[in-house]
Formats: C-alpha cells, structure tokens, sequence
C-alpha cells in the first residue's frame, strides 16, 4: 500500500476523487495508527508518522468511499494525570463524515477493567464498536437554494426524523422513520398546508445509546448524545449507513427547500456521548481526554454541567475548531439553515461562570458562513448560574422559557400573571430591547419535546413516567400543568370540553404572540404520551406522533391561526410597541392600548391585582413603525383580543373609541374557532360573553 505524506489540514477523512487524506488531532499520543477496517473483521493498520501542530496525516492514492476506518492511540493511560490513551481500543475519528453500526455494550469497549477504574483495559474493542466511513462528498444540488425566511415570517415546528414519519399511512413502510420520509410528498404537504417555514430536527448528529438504556430495553430516542459531529444518524437512513446516510440527508434538505421550508438542526456540542470518568472509550477521551473534555481538580473526573457526565473544554482552541468547523460542514456540504443549540449556556463556560463574551460567541460571531444562518439558543444548562434567559448576544434568538412558563400559568389561572403575560405577548421586551435585539429575539413555546406535550398539559396534573424504569422519579416535576378537573383519560364531557378549549387557547395565544411562534410535532392532533413528560427513551407508539385519519378540528384550527398570523403584519412585528402613537402614520390612537373587560384602559391597579385574570388589548394595524422591504410603509387591519383565563364566564365591552365595527375571527369557545370571515359582526359599545378559559379576536379593517 502507498502511502503518502499528505496534507493536516482538513481534519478527518477527505477523498478527492482519486484517494483520501487522513488527519487526526492528538497531543496526548506517542503515536497513532489508522486501521483501515475490512468485511471480513481484519484490519490494516498504518502509521501516521508525519505531524504538524499535533495534528498526523497522511495521504493513501485508491482509498475510495466506504472504506471504514479508525485510529489506534499509544500513548500513556494514567487517569491521576487525565491520560487515557489506550491502543487497545479503535477510536472513532472526531470528523468522520459518515459513522457505521453501533456500539455492542461490554467490558471491550470501555478503557478500564469493570472494578478497577484506574487500571487499564486492553480488551480489544474492534468487533464491539464504530466505525468511521469515507464519504463520497460529491452531491447533485441542482439549482437548491436555501429559502432564508426572514424572522418575522418563520414558523418553526419542532421534530423528530422517526417520531414524525414512523407512523404517517400514506409512507412506505421501508421509508417509515427515515430522512427520506422527511422527504415524502405527504409529509411535505402536511407542513406546508399548515404554514410552517422551518422544521427543527431533533439530533441527527449520530449519537450512541447509552448502556445503561440498552440494558433496559430501551434507547436515547431523542438523541442527545452525540458521537459524531459530522456524521447523520445511520440508524435514520433507509438504504445504508457506508456513506448513504449523506446522500440521503441531503436529498432530504433539497425536497425541503423546493417546498420553501428551512431545515434548522437541534445540535448537542455541550458534550458527548462518552460520558463521566467511568463511561466507554469510544472517540475523544482516547485521543486527547485532558483537550477535549472540563476535567476536575482532581483530573481523574469530569466537570459536568450538562447532567450527562461530561462537558467539553469550550477553552481548547482545537474543541472551538472542532465545533466551528462542524457548523460550517453542515452549511456550506449539508445546505441547512440553521442551529438550535442545546444547553447553550454550557458553550459560554470557559472557566465557571457563564460568560456572555466568551470565545465560542466571539467566533461565530465573525464567521462569514456560520454568523449568517439562524442561532437559536437554549439558554440554560445544569450547571451555577445556567439559566440565562435573555442574556446572549445580539445575533441570536433564544427558546423563551419565560414565555413557556408565563403562558401556561395565565391559562390555568394562576394569580398576580397578567403583567408579565402581557410582558411575553407583546415579544418580551424585558429580556431583549436592552441590547439592541428585537421581539424577533424570542423563540416562543409552549411545549417542546421535553416536557408534556399540548393534550397532556391540559390532561395531566403531574408526571407519569414509569415506562422509564426510574420509578416516576426522572422528568420535571413542576410542570404549570392542569388537568381540568380529572387525571388522564376521562368520559367527562364537560372536562375533555375544556381540555379542547385549553388547547386552542395556547394555540391562538402562540401565534398571535408578537416574537417568532414555535410548534411541537403532533400537537396540532391533541398527541398523548400518556402523561410521560420525559419520552428520551421511548422508541415506541407512546412518543411517536399518531397521524389521525380524517378530520382533526385542533388541526384545522391550528392552520387556521397560523395562517391568521402570517396574513396580518400587525401580529409579528419587527419592533417592540411604543405604547403610543407613532409619527408620520396619520393615527391618533395609540399602537398598543390594554383595557380590563370593563373597556376601561388598565391601570397599575388593575395590572397588580392577585385575582384578575382577564384583559383585552388593541393591536393597532395603521400604527406599525417598521418599514416594508422597499422603504414602504406597513398597514394593517386592527384587532382586539380578549382574553378571559378565569373560571367563570365574563362580559367584555369592546372599547368605544378604537373602532366603530369589528368582525369575529377567533372564538376559542366553539370546537371550530370560528372560520374566518364568517363570525359575527360586532359595534364599539357592545358586551360580549366570554365563556370561562376563553379567547375571542376581533378584526378591524383598516
């Protein structure tokens, strides 16, 4: 076999159409082989002797795609010092563009003897674990173009690739659960029917089931638990995991994109899926533990603010590299359009605390590639001083948990709420006006996959997890959930009445919520699991999204107000209200205007009062500051919405002075919300019942 000198950067496997260059990282190591692995469970082991900066390559002509691969490391193994180099065990390449097969959980995999944690292992892992693939990085774009929905116009619905299309009818089953399901007209139609820009991926980085679930019975379904930075979960393609995974990928991304859709990926770069000091050996800890990975003070153990037992070292120059140079692959070879960052607070750690200026913001903030596409933190992780909700940087957006929470407690009628609801409605602009951002900056939820989903919110009181096997003691135990007066399944029409009503109103108070709306798959059917408010681990009916046959009214509701939203400027602004009226648009009426149900405009009083939980607002569609594209100005009709979250019926004046005739588009009392166009008409001075937990919209025209 040639081999040839070769080139250190880029890191990983690259082919160029006659062979491949290898490089690989490690300061910790003596010496590194790369194994190149067969069909028939030999390998063929060579040296990477030439280096530059720590980094070993070389270059072997007629190296094609889907050859497996991976490295051995010598080097030293004493965990007192944070060593764990150990030859015995094949290590996955951290820039593997394709990763095959799985990890079979036993001792072989792991660099230590079970009993003996500091004593090293040399039970060969070959047979036990992963692989790495080169990968054919030639694709056929076409004319693919990313759609780059603007934030005012995005709609994200969050999913998971198995969760979503497992049990869709019209898919094939070999398709089932698959990127190219994602793909599939009938999953396309769905999302572009019911308006929605974006879908969010849950991780599709490949990540590895744990051992403890494998034991079990059961799997890391979500997927936080990533291996591979660079590599599409093999377990999602339909036809073969030696490099067909990307081909797959990117077909999907390029369907997507003809539909207008955006594809934004749930990333996991907090840590990785080799977990504490007593995890496998499977990529990272045996190349370089002490540049990778937040070690203690005593450097045999692991800081851990992400709860999984590791946290990566956000100081390490080669895991800012690692990471930046991951979220460039998938944009500039994989074509999406973004990130949503899990435990995002965690990537702001270089020492202790969280830090808003630290180097990984600082890098993505001039990149020319990564700096323009979508950022979406989760700003909160485990750790002191994690949750950091409305504390990142200008150039990006954040999932609102205050908005989650603050939503939920209005509805279910939890006291002294109404300021800060209208705080959350109107975009937040406690967290965000300060610096420079807009009401765009929040991520508005009210379920995500982590917690219960929108039917189980208004069914349970608290969590059933027993499926789990943690005897009901994992997930979130405050979840600001209400069962609406019996838990779980229940023949009570009155209480599955207002179980339905419950759910529109979130529905309609999401996207009528000024800031960018966010939708959990499933939700627009009333999807259960049963009270399971934490579904990792179920691969199974009981977290996939049960598809209805025929008509769903929570359906054709939700389409309804998410194509209410994208209609009417007015409800998804790009600038915080000013609270009165704005210059140069000939409008005496303030742009924003709240009232009690009275039709008397709200006072410090009435925003204190412990027992209020009602109110309207005017939203004034003539009165809009921003500018259109071409320096237009924007209009809009004008609405009112009422909101009545307490537990008896009240009568609403509709306000004397900001408008004469308003028409009925929105009545969360009635199972069918009211078609559009097609509600009451209603005069200034009149008095509307709203029935207990309701909502009703009045449109003006303008």
């Amino acid at each position: 076999m040639q081999v040839w000198p070769g080139e250190a950067y880029p890191l990983g496997a690259t082919y160029d159409g006659a062979g491949t260059n290898f490089a690989v990282f490690s300061e910790a190591a003596d010496r590194i082989e790369l194994c190149l692995l067969h069909d028939d469970g030999s390998e063929t082991a060579v040296e990477l002797r030439e280096t530059d900066a720590f980094v070993r390559h070389a270059y072997l002509p007629g190296i094609m795609p889907g050859q497996r691969y991976g490295f051995r490391v010598h080097g030293r193994y004493a965990p007192e010092r944070g060593q764990r180099t150990n030859s015995a065990k094949l290590l996955l390449d951290p820039y593997a563009r394709a990763i095959s097969g799985s990890v079979k959980w036993g001792e072989e995999v792991y660099g230590y003897p079970f009993g003996a944690p500091d004593k090293r292992n040399d039970l060969d892992s070959a047979p036990h674990t992963m692989s790495a693939v080169v990968v054919n990085p030639y694709f056929d774009w076409g004319d693919d173009r990313r759609p780059r929905t603007e934030y005012h116009h995005t709609v994200i619905y969050e999913a998971h690739v198995k969760g979503l299309t497992m049990q869709h009818p019209a898919l094939p089953d070999e398709l089932r659960g698959t990127y190219a399901a994602l793909a599939h007209p009938a999953i396309i139609e769905h999302l572009t029917e019911l308006g929605v820009t974006a879908l969010e991926l849950m991780p599709v980085h490949q990540f590895v089931h744990d051992h403890r679930l494998v034991e079990m019975d059961l799997s890391n379904y979500w997927g936080y638990n990533t291996i591979g930075f660079f590599a599409p979960h093999n377990a999602y393609a339909s036809w073969g995991d030696r490099g067909q995974q990307v081909l797959e990928f990117k077909s999907a991304v390029r369907a997507l994109h003809e539909a207008g859709i955006e594809v934004i990926l749930d990333v996991v770069y907090n840590h990785t899926a080799e977990g504490n000091h007593l995890g496998p050996t499977l990529s990272f800890r045996g190349l370089d533990n002490a540049s990778y990975y937040r070690l203690a003070d005593d450097p045999r153990y692991y800081m851990d603010t992400t709860g999984t037992g590791n946290s990566l070292l956000m100081r390490s120059p080669h895991v800012l590299q690692l990471i930046m140079d991951s979220l460039r692959y998938w944009v500039t070879e994989m074509h999406v359009d973004g990130f949503r960052f899990d435990l995002a607070a965690t990537l702001a750690r270089q020492f202790h605390e969280v830090d808003r200026l630290s180097s990984f913001f600082d890098l993505v903030q001039q990149d020319p590639v990564v700096s323009q596409v979508k950022l979406i933190a989760e700003p909160w992780d485990v750790g002191e001083g994690g949750y950091q909700v409305g504390n990142f940087p200008p150039l990006w957006t954040e999932w609102n948990g205050k908005y989650r929470d603050t939503v939920r407690d209005m509805w279910r009628g939890e006291p002294r709420t109404l300021a800060e609801f209208a705080s959350r409605l109107t975009g937040s602009s406690d967290l965000y006006q300060d610096d420079g951002r807009r009401p765009l900056a929040s991520i508005n939820f009210v379920t995500c996959h982590d917690g219960f989903t929108l039917h189980d919110l208004v069914a349970y009181n608290n969590k059933h997890n027993q499926a789990n096997g943690e005897d009901n003691r994992d997930g979130e135990s405050h979840n600001r959930s209400w069962n609406c007066g019996a838990e779980g399944d229940t023949d009570d029409e009155t209480v599955l009445a207002l179980r339905a009503r419950q759910m529109r109103n979130f529905i309609a108070t999401l996207m009528l919520s000024q800031g960018v709306p966010m939708l959990s798959h499933g939700d627009e059917f009333a999807r259960t699991q049963g009270g399971n408010n934490n579904a990792y681990c179920q691969d199974s009916e009981l977290a996939w999204v049960p598809w209805p046959e025929g008509d769903c009214e929570l359906l054709d509701f939700t389409r309804a107000m998410v194509w209410l939203r994208r209609d009417h400027p007015v409800f998804r602004r790009r600038r915080f209200f000013h609270g009165r009226p704005v210059q140069g648009t000939h409008d005496e009426l303030s742009d924003i205007a709240w009232f009690t149900p009275e039709g008397k405009e709200m006072t410090q009083r009435d925003w204190g009062s412990a027992q209020a939980r009602a109110l309207s607002v005017f939203l004034n569609g003539n009165a809009i500051s921003e500018p259109g594209p071409r320096g237009e100005r924007i209009a809009d009709d004008s609405f009112l919405l009422m909101f009545n979250a307490s537990p008896k019926p009240l009568e609403f004046l509709v306000p004397v002075d900001h408008g004469r005739q308003w028409q009925v588009v929105v009545d969360t009392a009635r199972p069918e919300g009211v078609a559009p166009g097609t509600g009451a008409k209603v005069e200034a001075g009149d008095r509307l019942t709203l029935i207990d937990r309701s909502m009703t919209v009045l449109q003006r025209p303008a």
